[in-house]
C-alpha cells in the first residue's frame, strides 16, 4: 500500500506522515523538492532525527545544494525505492505536487534538453507557450529562468492520469484559510527563533548562489536582506507572504491533478485526525 499525504505548507503533513508509518510499520519517502537538499534544514521545515521515531526515510537529506536535483532524477530515485519496497507499505509526503505525480502517475520525462533562450519573446509570451505545454503549469510570469528551463525540458507524456501502482491512497490535509495563513506565519516565526537567519548566513558567506538555495523560500528573500537590498523585517514579511501564496498553488494543483480525499485538521487534538485518516484508509 502507498499512501500519499499532501496538502498546503505549515498544514501538518510531516506529523501525519509518522502517525501513520508507526501505524502501517511504513517507510517514508520525501516528496519535498527542498528537502532533497542537505543543509536546508530548518528552512524547510526537514524532519528532525527525533521527529522520526526512528521509522526509516529515504530521498531527504542527500544532495549537495550545488547540485541541479530534478523532478526527473526524482523520478528515477523514487522508483527505484518504490520497486526495492514491495513488501512494505510506503507514506509518501511532502508538498512537492509535481514530484508525487512523477513518482506514481505514467508521466515519463526524457534527459536531453533544448537549448533555446527565447531572447525574442516576453515574460508573457514565455508562460503563454508554457501553458500551451502544460495547462496546470505552476511559474510566476516573472520566474524567467524558470519558464525557460520549462520550455527546453523535453517532455513526453504517455497517461499522465495513469496511475503505475495498485492501492494508493492521496490523503490531504486542509484547514480554513484564516488558520493556514495564521500557522505559516507563526511557523516562519518561529524558524527565526530557531535560527533560520544564521543557517541561510552560512550559505551566504560561502557564496552559494545555486538553484536550490536561490528557489527555496526562505533563502532567497534572506539573501535579498544580507545583499542589502531589504530590511530584516520586510525580508521576513516576504518569507510568509510568499509561503501563504504558495500554499495557494499547492491547493490548485492537488485539485487538478490527483483524486484527494482532503480532511479538516483537528488541531486542539490532531488525534481525532488521525483517526480519522485511519478509518478512511480501512474501509
Amino acid at each position: 500500500m502507498i499512501i500519499c499525504v499532501c496538502g498546503p505548507t505549515g498544514v501538518g503533513k510531516t506529523k501525519m506522515s509518522i502517525e501513520l508509518a508507526k501505524k502501517y510499520n511504513a517507510i517514508i519517502i520525501n516528496c519535498d523538492a527542498m528537502q532533497v537538499y542537505k543543509g536546508l534544514n530548518i528552512g524547510t521545515a526537514k524532519v528532525t532525527e527525533e521527529e522520526k521515531e526512528g521509522i526509516p526515510h529515504y530521498l531527504i537529506d542527500f544532495k549537495d545544494v550545488n547540485v541541479n536535483y530534478t523532478v526527473y532524477d526524482y523520478q528515477k530515485d523514487v522508483r527505484k525505492i518504490i520497486a526495492k519496497s514491495q513488501d512494505k507499505n510506503i507514506i509518501m509526503v511532502g508538498g512537492s505536487g509535481l514530484y508525487m505525480k512523477a513518482a506514481l502517475y505514467d508521466y515519463e520525462f526524457t534527459e536531453e534538453e533544448n537549448n533555446n533562450t527565447y531572447d525574442d519573446l516576453s515574460n508573457e509570451q514565455l508562460l503563454a507557450l508554457a501553458y500551451q505545454k502544460d495547462k496546470n503549469v505552476d511559474i510566476h510570469v516573472n520566474n524567467r529562468k524558470r519558464l525557460i528551463r520549462f520550455l527546453n525540458k523535453k517532455q513526453i507524456s504517455n497517461n499522465k492520469d495513469k496511475l503505475l501502482y495498485d492501492n494508493v491512497k492521496f490523503i490531504g490535509l486542509t484547514t480554513d484559510r484564516d488558520t493556514l495563513y495564521t500557522k505559516i506565519n507563526q511557523r516562519v516565526d518561529k524558524m527565526v527563533q530557531e535560527g533560520l537567519i544564521e543557517e541561510v548566513k552560512e550559505f551566504y558567506n560561502k557564496n552559494i548562489r545555486s538553484k536550490a538555495i536561490m528557489t527555496a523560500i526562505g533563502y532567497k528573500e534572506l539573501y535579498e536582506y544580507f545583499d542589502g537590498n531589504i530590511s530584516l523585517p520586510q525580508a521576513i514579511d516576504k518569507i510568509k507572504q510568499k509561503s501563504r501564496k504558495y500554499a495557494k498553488r499547492q491547493y490548485t494543483w492537488y485539485a487538478h491533478q490527483m483524486n484527494v480525499k482532503w480532511f479538516n485538521v483537528d488541531y486542539d487534538n490532531f488525534n481525532n485526525t488521525v483517526k480519522e485518516v485511519i478509518n478512511y484508509i480501512e474501509k
